[in-house]
């Protein structure tokens, strides 16, 4: 989208106008940054940008930066850094998901609702139940997923997609969060505070749900079980549910 006078004034541009670098954008004003692969052909192809277009473009660590277009090429722009803003989108608590995904779209649309939402990582778990196995090219696509979430929805740190663990292994490398729920129908032990401000991992199990060996050894390392009440939900439902409750502000 092209910058449009206004008295004198360009037209900043809106989320829609939001690319994704993948090197750091440079510190200083005037340096030069390359916006490549699918973000470039949409911008090349999809929003015919000219030079002197004024695009944000944000590289996940955490900012933003205002920058003019300055080159266009086969396959990459070139654009200047003109402003470097320190926007910070991000929610009060860290919360992680560890779940055992769904197949197909519904595990594309749980990933993008988790960006929205903002959910600090997410960590697909392989359990007894589980029904997607997550390869490299899951991996990829969902990695992928988060970017386009993340430019619609203003966020400048990107949702980590984790390299997939089995339950013991995720067991053993959570001891140190403060709050560590598993969703398990009927089965709460307490009141887990779900809008205290401690980090927090939530686990979400496959369609056929945790077995019970699976739920003895999270109650075993400390975890608490949550109940989301008397309806089953879908473990991309599921997920967003709890997460809305801890992050919202």
């Amino acid at each position: 989208m092209r910058s449009v006078p206004l008295l004198g004034k360009p037209i900043l541009p809106t989320m829609a106008d939001r690319y994704f670098v993948e090197q750091p954008i440079p510190t200083h004003a005037d340096a030069l940054a390359a916006i490549t692969g699918p973000e470039a052909h949409h911008l090349l192809h999809v929003m015919r940008a000219k030079v002197g277009d004024q695009v944000m473009v944000f590289d996940g660590g955490g900012e933003e930066c205002l920058a003019e277009v300055v080159e266009l090429g086969r396959r990459g722009v070139r654009v200047r850094m003109v402003e470097r803003r320190a926007v910070d989108r991000e929610t009060t608590r860290r919360v992680t998901l560890a779940v055992a995904l769904p197949k197909g779209d519904r595990q594309r649309w749980l990933v993008e609702k988790a960006t929205e939402l903002g959910a600090a990582r997410l960590v697909p778990v392989v359990c007894e139940r589980g029904v997607a196995q997550p390869n490299e090219k899951a991996q990829g696509r969902l990695r992928r997923t988060v970017v386009e979430a993340s430019k619609q929805c203003g966020r400048n740190r990107l949702m980590e997609i984790a390299e997939p663990v089995d339950w013991a292994t995720l067991i053993d490398s959570t001891a140190g969060i403060p709050t560590r729920l598993i969703a398990h129908p009927g089965a709460a032990t307490g009141t887990p505070n779900l809008l205290s401000e401690a980090d927090a991992m939530v686990a979400i199990g496959p369609e056929g749900g945790f077995t019970p060996a699976e739920v003895d050894a999270v109650l075993a390392a400390g975890w608490q079980t949550i109940d989301l009440g008397r309806r089953i939900l879908r473990v991309e439902t599921a997920a967003l549910a709890v997460l809305a409750r801890m992050v919202w502000d």
